[in-house]
């Protein structure tokens, strides 16, 4: 468990479970921290490299990386993500309030609760239909993005310390959501015992989740870094949620971020077929058992062999390269891959609070996308890959000028 004031501990034992004999199965070596962007000012410094393993846990199937950053390292020092500079994800999330809105009845007397809210652009839903909100973030960029478009957000590192408090002062919630954050924390069990003093009798918490088996599956090693602690199955998060006395209910499955899950997770156990038939189809498939991951560190080594060849042999042929997405996967790709500024000029990032930095472990500069059109490289390699469809579409006119586009995983391949 993390200790204050260390910048990291390896971790011997399951995060969820605490079996002490955890197998690891992929070693990505020692890497920079994904998404803390380099400076001009600092720029000249060493970057602290930390090990990126990844073990299975035998006793109640938890995908977990080994390694622990301490969370202020991770999220409260200048975060760069800002969810609202996708305009998939804001369609993504509107569509979920939405639907939860009018399957659970909410009106101006519902409470809404949002851990790990970023900028609001979830919740701004729910204030839109006059049902009452509170976001809770650790990064105070995103939180000050938040308040200032009218979404409550408090700033702050969701503890089960904080839900007691919460609670005491009657705020309980009829929905708590929790997007791409159970990966995130370091006290899995803290957070989920938080979950369940937050949540009415009677509420639901909505959870999303990158799903392993599509990460196992298609080869996609570079959602791996260091603020992603965990990658879950259904098995794993039913031993999980089962553990504080909450149930996992219903799931969807989804296909942003890779592949992933959403969970409907409450107080009263009425397990559907969606979860029930998941289960079975983890055990039928082996997800319960770590035979099932032994060959995915070949299958990586693969991928980055035959990412490296085609660029290297596009270089040779004279072709120019940039790179879209200077997303914390991006990171791990680059740098585990050994990808460098002798391959690509730049990358590019819609983000505002990205550009004009550089890339971790590698340095490459990051610039707006009207730079792809200024410098009309002769391909691009995508690394925000889970948003080919809206990247290509943005990038209509550079297609149209002959661009093309590298995607790097299952296989690399050009479109």
């Amino acid at each position: 468990m993390m200790i204050a004031g260390t910048a990291s501990v390896t971790e011997q034992t399951c995060r969820s479970c605490g079996w002490p004999h955890m197998d690891t199965f992929l070693k990505l070596g020692r890497t920079p921290l994904a998404d803390r962007l380099t400076t001009d000012a600092n720029r000249g410094e060493a970057e602290p490299v930390f090990p990126l393993n990844v073990a299975f846990c035998q006793d109640c199937s938890l995908v977990q990386i080994t390694e622990t950053v301490n969370p202020r390292i991770l999220f409260a020092d200048a975060y760069p993500y800002y969810s609202s500079f996708s305009q998939a994800l804001l369609e993504h999330s509107r569509e979920n309030v939405l639907d939860l809105i009018e399957r659970r009845g909410l009106t101006g007397d519902s409470f809404v609760i949002e851990l790990a809210s970023n900028d609001g652009y979830l919740l701004k839903n729910y204030v839109e239909a006059d049902i009452p909100v509170l976001g809770i973030d650790p990064a105070d960029g995103p939180v000050a993005a938040a308040n200032k478009i009218g979404v409550p957000t408090d700033l702050a590192f969701f503890t089960l310390e904080l839900a007691e408090k919460l609670r005491e002062q009657g705020r309980q919630a009829d929905v708590i959501h929790a997007n791409n954050v159970l990966a995130h924390v370091a006290d899995t069990n803290g957070f989920v015992a938080g979950v369940a003093r937050l949540l009415k009798d009677d509420g639901v918490a909505v959870i999303e989740a990158p799903y392993v088996e599509p990460m196992i599956d298609h080869c996609e090693f570079d959602t791996i870094y260091h603020e992603h602690l965990c990658y879950f199955s259904v098995t794993a998060l039913d031993n999980l949620f089962r553990r504080h006395g909450l149930y996992l209910n219903e799931i969807k499955h989804l296909s942003i971020h890779g592949g992933s899950l959403r969970l409907y997770v409450e107080k009263l156990e009425r397990v559907g077929a969606s979860v029930s038939n998941q289960l079975a189809h983890e055990k039928s498939r082996g997800l319960d058992a770590v035979e099932y991951y032994r060959d995915f560190s070949a299958k990586v080594d693969q991928l980055k062999v035959d990412l490296r060849s085609l660029l290297h042999r596009l270089k040779a042929d004279g072709a120019t390269i940039a790179a879209y997405g200077a997303a914390a996967k991006g990171a791990t790709l680059i740098n585990t891959a050994g990808i460098g500024g002798d391959v690509l000029d730049f990358v590019v990032d819609r983000n505002t609070h990205k550009q004009g930095k550089y890339m971790p472990g590698q340095r490459i500069p990051i610039r707006p996308p009207e730079a792809l059109l200024d410098a009309q490289p002769d391909y691009v390699l995508v690394l925000a890959w889970n948003f080919i469809d809206e990247i290509v579409a943005q990038q209509s006119q550079y297609r149209a000028r002959g661009g093309k586009f590298i995607v790097p995983v299952p296989t690399p391949r050009i479109v």
